[in-house]
């Protein structure tokens, strides 16, 4: 800490970076007592019959009440018995000094009261959240409700690729873990042996799974799932695996949607009392800023650009390029994404070990890098106007840095010029400090400017359950990224109304223009090559522009992930078939683009399993079909335009569904489970299915032969 202090006052960063490596530092530290405390209670020293000291497993029983997964949690113990950690101001940022003491030694007066925050902001969210989480669970719950399995199987053979779970680099699931009691589309091979783990259609059991992960060779595993079922009503027994109560395959009746909507929401109440359970206790995940492999191989890139630094490092000068580690049989081993300006310590094919440094980067800026030899000169930078000089307080250190101006016309920005008259133009964003000075002389690798990365909030899930509820109700995002939909050539054309136009062009076809507000940093350079789906523009991605570029497989696994991963640092685990299971139904409609011969309308919205029985009755007449675009609902629209008003008007909005259905004289077919408890009939799921109410008993009839007079007289 003294030593970031020290940089600060010798104005080597700004006093956000000072900020921000100061709570990272804590944080590591924190995380590290931790580690400490917790292998310090794991064990107990014993001693034999021979007088021998050894070591067995703990019976500390505050060890076996977390280890068991009975209790409390590693960040509660941390706060009894190790350091109490960083702790958050009312507004939400972390204080940099942390509590290092824990309740066991207890706390100074300060250290009380800055704890009282937490404790008091637990209290008062919690009572905010249930109400929150509960209506989520409802949302959920009614959107979900009328999927049931109905057949064992639907014949499909699509499905969907399943690979190891990686964040930061490292694995958190294996992809045995993960295809657990899912059904295998396709054989899968141990690609050593040559042997069937799994033959197609069959259900990955615990030693399956176990196999799978001890192959290491097998990255992904193409499995069903509910999202390709083609059953047109429900879903089939092989799409959705193992019903996960019994551990048994799933029985045909079972309601899976309702296990999926309260799989779902039940931890949403969780996750809203859960910054009450670490009592205001930041929860800040370390800034990675090292990049180490964890298995021994050779070292491939992939889309990496890189130019040889002074020093004669390679620094990586585009953001998509990704570092591959592949063993001696080359199978990939692991897969890093590389970051903007990281100084690789390694080439291309180098073998390494396990533990090498393999790159570093700044965690806490953007860098813009020179990528040769030359000499800076800047554009549209007027003192006053697009550049102003700030001086630090603390240090008495001046830095540029780029401000928002009247004049719409000015773009700021650098520009690079080599000895042979090349050059490069970087356009620079709003906040954006500059390194270099007019005129100077910058070497390949260089950094000319940098933009700090916001200061750390808490991560705490109050950004989780909104999250959750965003993505569920498939929301436009606030500032949504600009996204290209062609694969080509970055460009920029004349400027319009004061925002930037970036062209892309690609090798055939229509270059597609993009307009990006001022001030806004826009990712790609010029001359850059881009596929599609890439952003062009920082922001969160809207999650209609993935289903209308990259496809629904792309948008269903962008939803599945960002879902989970908010539940995943809260520590929760929910299946990915609960997830899938209502994404499903967001998915369910689709509009119709040509409607052919069929009695569809262009621009309506149809279920998907009308629309396919319509194609087929005209197909079959020998007419022509109608094509259609799939369509992304939130779960409250999704829930109000569902075949069955009985359910959306005891949902929402009660007056304008029955109207609308009273006008269109509308039929309620009592499909779902929510009609039919209301029209208080037996719910058509476990044996209340047709198929097993309607089968009667017959006893059956035994003919006994009555003895008659006669026969009584032959005896």
């Amino acid at each position: 800490v003294v030593k970031v202090q020290n940089q600060y006052s010798q104005g080597l960063i700004t006093d956000g970076e000072r900020y921000n490596k100061v709570i990272d530092i804590w944080a590591r530290t924190s995380d590290e007592v931790a580690q400490e405390m917790m292998r310090d209670i794991s064990y107990e020293e014993v001693m034999d019959k021979e007088g021998n000291v050894k070591r067995g497993t703990s019976s500390n029983p505050i060890y076996m009440m977390i280890d068991s997964g009975a209790r409390g949690s590693q960040t509660q113990v941390r706060q009894l018995a190790g350091m109490r950690g960083l702790m958050a101001k009312p507004s939400g940022e972390i204080i940099e000094t942390p509590i290092t003491s824990n309740f066991r030694e207890g706390l100074t007066v300060l250290q009380y009261f800055i704890s009282t925050h937490g404790a008091r902001k637990g209290l008062a969210d919690t009572a905010l959240k249930t109400a929150n989480a509960g209506y989520l669970t409802r949302r959920l719950i009614d959107v979900a409700q009328d999927v049931m399995i109905k057949e064992f199987d639907c014949g499909t053979v699509e499905g969907i690729t399943v690979s190891d779970l990686v964040e930061g680099g490292e694995i958190i699931e294996r992809v045995g873990e993960r295809v657990l009691g899912r059904v295998s589309v396709d054989d899968v091979i141990d690609p050593v042996s040559g042997q069937i783990i799994v033959s197609a259609n069959n259900e990955i059991d615990e030693q399956a799974a176990a196999k799978i992960d001890e192959a290491g060779s097998i990255t992904e595993v193409k499995i069903r799932s509910v999202l390709t079922c083609e059953t047109r009503i429900g879903v089939c027994v092989l799409c959705y695996g193992r019903n996960l109560a019994t551990g048994k395959l799933v029985n045909i009746g079972e309601a899976v949607g309702i296990i999926a909507a309260q799989s779902i929401g039940e931890p949403g109440t969780q996750l809203t009392m859960r910054t009450f359970h670490i009592g205001g206790a930041a929860s800040q995940r370390a800034a990675e800023s090292t990049l180490e492999s964890t298995h021994e191989g050779s070292v491939k890139f992939n889309n990496v650009r890189t130019v040889k630094s002074k020093d004669g490092s390679l620094v990586v000068i585009n953001r998509t390029g990704t570092l591959i580690i592949v063993d001696d049989k080359g199978y990939e081993r692991e897969r890093y994404p590389l970051a903007l300006g990281a100084r690789l310590r390694i080439n291309e094919g180098e073998k390494v070990k396990e533990g090498q440094l393999l790159a570093e980067w700044d965690p806490y800026t953007t860098p813009f890098i020179s990528e040769f030899d030359g000499r800076v000169g800047f554009v549209d930078l007027e003192q006053g106007i697009t550049l102003k000089e700030q001086v630090d307080e603390v240090t008495g250190i001046y830095k540029k840095v780029v401000i928002e101006s009247k004049n719409l016309d000015l773009h700021p920005g650098l520009v690079i010029t080599t000895a042979d008259g090349k050059s490069i133009q970087y356009s620079l964003p709003i906040g954006a400090i500059i390194e270099v000075n007019e005129g100077d002389e910058v070497s390949a690798g260089g950094i000319v400017a940098k933009i700090a990365r916001a200061t750390a909030k808490t991560k705490d899930i109050t950004g989780g359950l909104p999250r959750v509820a965003e993505l569920f109700e498939a929301r436009m995002p606030k500032d949504p990224a600009v996204v290209t939909e062609i694969d080509g050539i970055v460009s920029y054309g004349k400027d319009l109304k004061g925002k930037r136009r970036v062209v892309v062009t690609p090798e055939i076809g229509e270059p597609k223009e993009y307009l990006v507000p001022r001030g806004k940093h826009v990712l790609v350079r010029e001359g850059e090559q881009v596929t599609s789906g890439d952003q062009l523009v920082d922001g969160s991605v809207n999650p209609h522009d993935i289903l209308r570029i990259r496809g629904e497989r792309a948008l269903t696994r962008y939803l599945v992930d960002e879902i989970q991963e908010v539940y995943r640092l809260q520590g929760v685990k929910i299946n990915d078939k609960h997830i899938e299971a209502i994404v499903r139904q967001m998915l369910k409609r689709v509009r119709i683009k040509d409607p052919g011969d069929t009695i569809m309308l262009v621009g309506e919205a149809i279920e998907k399993h009308i629309f396919f029985e319509e194609n087929e009755r005209v197909v079959a007449q020998g007419g022509r079909p109608a094509s259609a675009e799939p369509l992304l609902l939130g779960i409250t629209r999704a829930s109000l335009s569902t075949d069955s008003w009985l359910s959306a008007a005891s949902f929402q909005e009660t007056t304008r569904v029955l109207t609308e259905a009273a006008c269109e004289g509308k039929e309620d077919n009592l499909r779902g489970l929510k009609e039919n408890v209301i029209m208080g009939r037996l719910i058509p799921a476990g044996t209340g299915l047709p198929i097993y109410r309607n089968i009667d008993v017959e006893m059956p009839v035994l003919e006994v032969p009555v003895p008659t007079a006669a026969s009584a007289d032959e005896e």
